[in-house]
């Protein structure tokens, strides 16, 4: 074992195309992996047959390269990181360090600027308990928008709860995205926050970042973005995007569940107070005082997610030998067509702008979703059907749930194939043919 060995975690092993630590470019045919269930054995089903898996937006499946690094952390190369003196240890260490270093490259940030965390839902209560404790007051106000995922609601009313500030909620535009007009004449000096879902789980809207930026810094306010549905779907640059906060889970992002990410400006994160008291977070402990160790380790207290994090370096390693630039065609394809054939069914509504990132909600006639998803999953595909943590979005929108397609880097016309055939099924059974 070597350090350089668990920070390529396809080094010494199988190479898999397109894999992590491959010499390899992935091969283009049709699909954007030349064979997919190859390198995602979540996608086909136990009897051997193609799983059409479109629920990537709830999570998405793991590649070979993940599962092995994954594989390879429990076992062979475990140990503990930033305490052991001996060998193996140290090598954890640098492994641990380098998933940070990766992840924070990923998105245009520096490794001191990023949080290891559960996931986005752990990094935006951070923020809220943190930063917002520290920073709100009576009478403050934080901005949020009518689509945002509950993980982007429900930690800002208790915060806001507990210091008195005031959540307001900007509505969408005729075509479902955010109305950053709508944003621009309700911003005050009063608000001090800004939380916005870089793009919608439910509608694939993408927001303007770059604008809700300047408008938030116009009158003094910070962004936090929510990019759980960015990260997987387009490049991201915190740096470009402007924004303060950014936050994301791994296994959206083809890596574990567990962890996640934290990105903060430096200055904004170095005066953050922690919000867990442990190990590895502190510098000197005395019954009478305790000082705490720098950021990012000031916010990971305890024995961290340490396969995880290994794990999720890997996934980044996989994503970017791919290319954001290349999943972001090959799934813009692919959610165009998908579009067009539902929009062809005149009894099919279809939801969100036309330029949806990955992600396609609609409802067939008076069919409810949960009908609909069991019928397709007989025929092997896997949509998602409800809510999707976002209630007052269905609120807004007037229905009590949507079916949901959302594609990853294996999706291809096959499972769109599959889909709009469920659904042609769907329909007979239901008399709408």
């Amino acid at each position: 074992m070597n350090a350089s060995n668990l920070a390529n975690p396809r080094a010494g092993g199988e190479l898999h195309q397109g894999s992590a630590g491959s010499t390899e470019t992935p091969a283009f045919a049709g699909a954007l992996l030349a064979d997919a269930p190859r390198e995602f054995p979540g996608l086909t089903t136990g009897e051997g047959a193609p799983w059409h898996y479109l629920d990537t937006a709830a999570t998405a499946q793991k590649p070979r390269a993940v599962i092995d690094a994954m594989a390879r952390a429990m076992g062979e190369d475990y140990a503990t990181v930033h305490r052991g003196v001996y060998t193996r240890s140290a090598e954890m260490t640098l492994a641990f360090e380098a998933a940070r270093r990766k992840v924070a490259d990923f998105i245009g940030g520096a490794e001191s600027e990023l949080v290891f965390t559960r996931g986005a839902t752990e990094a935006i209560n951070l923020v809220t308990q943190t930063w917002g404790r520290a920073n709100l007051k009576p009478g403050d106000r934080i901005l949020l928008s009518q689509l945002e995922h509950h993980s982007n609601i429900v930690p800002w009313q208790m915060i806001a709860a507990e210091t008195g500030a005031v959540i307001d909620v900007c509505p969408l535009t005729a075509d479902h995205q955010i109305d950053l007009d709508a944003v621009e004449a309700m911003l005050t000096e009063a608000h001090k926050l800004v939380a916005f879902a870089h793009v919608s789980n439910v509608l694939g809207s993408v927001l303007d970042a770059p604008r809700a930026a300047a408008m938030a810094h116009k009158v003094g306010a910070l962004l936090l973005l929510d990019g759980c549905q960015s990260a997987p779907h387009m490049p991201v640059d915190v740096a470009a995007l402007d924004c303060d906060f950014y936050v994301f889970s791994a296994h959206k992002l083809y890596g574990p569940t567990g962890i996640g990410a934290l990105w903060a400006r430096s200055d904004i994160l170095d005066a953050m107070p922690p919000y867990q008291g442990g190990g590895a977070m502190i510098d000197r402990v005395t019954f009478e005082r305790t000082t705490y160790a720098p950021a990012p380790q000031r916010f990971e207290a305890g024995t961290p997610a340490i396969i995880e994090a290994i794990a999720f370096g890997a996934a980044v390693d996989y994503v970017s030998a791919i290319g954001p630039e290349a999943i972001s065609a090959h799934e813009t394809t692919l959610v165009a067509r998908l579009r067009r054939e539902l929009t062809a069914m005149n009894d099919v509504r279809v939801f969100g702008p036309e330029d949806s990132a990955g992600i396609v909600s609609f409802m067939v006639g008076d069919i409810h979703p949960h009908d609909l998803g069991t019928i397709l999953d007989e025929a092997n595909v896997a949509i998602r059907a409800g809510h999707h943590c976002a209630q007052p979005l269905m609120d807004y929108l007037g229905v009590p749930a949507t079916a949901r397609a959302s594609l990853g880097l294996y999706s291809d016309d096959a499972d769109i194939d599959a889909l709009i055939a469920g659904i042609a099924r769907t329909r007979r059974i239901f008399g709408k043919g």
